[in-house]
């Protein structure tokens, strides 16, 4: 007969998902993992495996949920204000009293992905679904007339996908608002372009 589960195991991977969020996989540790999770050593192992399974299925349900609250953002009429308001979390986060995590994909694709083919196949998927809806939003745009743009939708979209990274970085590194400001306001210009 099986043991009672005590625990519930979303909320264990909720508590592990922002733990690896805030600290990075190497700097955390499997107590630091008990800790947040109020899991037994024998019930994480159980339940999820190892560490690095731990780390896959919070960095897994991390994506999931990053995915649906961009669709929701990207689906706003008119389309450019979808693309404008996903990109001003962003700088929301930059603005906050309190440091944020930051993006966790853009964060793997510099700690893990490197030497991780799982993450890295994970942080190039997430980068191709960015693509692929922001593509769509943007032809949505040309439609209802808000974006313009001299490019390709799918062109537009690459560029953005480029610039996501790289404002991430910027407010990790804590860049004065200004300065964010200006970058973002560039970055969304290339949807007036006519």
């Amino acid at each position: 007969m099986s043991r009672y589960q005590e625990f519930d195991t979303k909320e264990a991977l909720h508590q592990a998902m922002k733990l690896f969020w805030h600290n990075g996989y190497e700097a955390t540790s499997i107590a630091d993992l008990l800790k947040a999770t109020g899991l037994s050593k024998s019930s994480l192992y159980a339940t999820f495996g190892g560490k690095r399974d731990l780390f896959l299925a919070a960095f897994d349900a991390y994506r999931d949920a990053r995915r649906e609250e961009a669709d929701m953002m990207l689906s706003q009429s008119p389309a450019r204000e979808g693309v404008r308001h996903f990109y001003q979390i962003i700088l929301e986060g930059a603005k906050a009293d309190e440091f944020t995590n930051g993006c966790m994909s853009i964060n793997q694709a510099v700690e893990m992905a490197p030497h991780d083919e799982d993450v890295r196949v994970r942080v190039k998927q997430d980068f191709l679904c960015m693509e692929k809806m922001l593509t769509q939003t943007i032809e949505r745009g040309r439609i209802d007339g808000s974006i313009k743009g001299r490019k390709t939708p799918r062109e537009l979209a690459r560029i953005l996908v480029t610039a996501f990274p790289g404002l991430q970085v910027m407010v990790r590194a804590r860049c004065d608002h200004e300065r964010l400001d200006e970058a973002f306001n560039l970055v969304l210009s290339l949807l007036d372009e006519e």
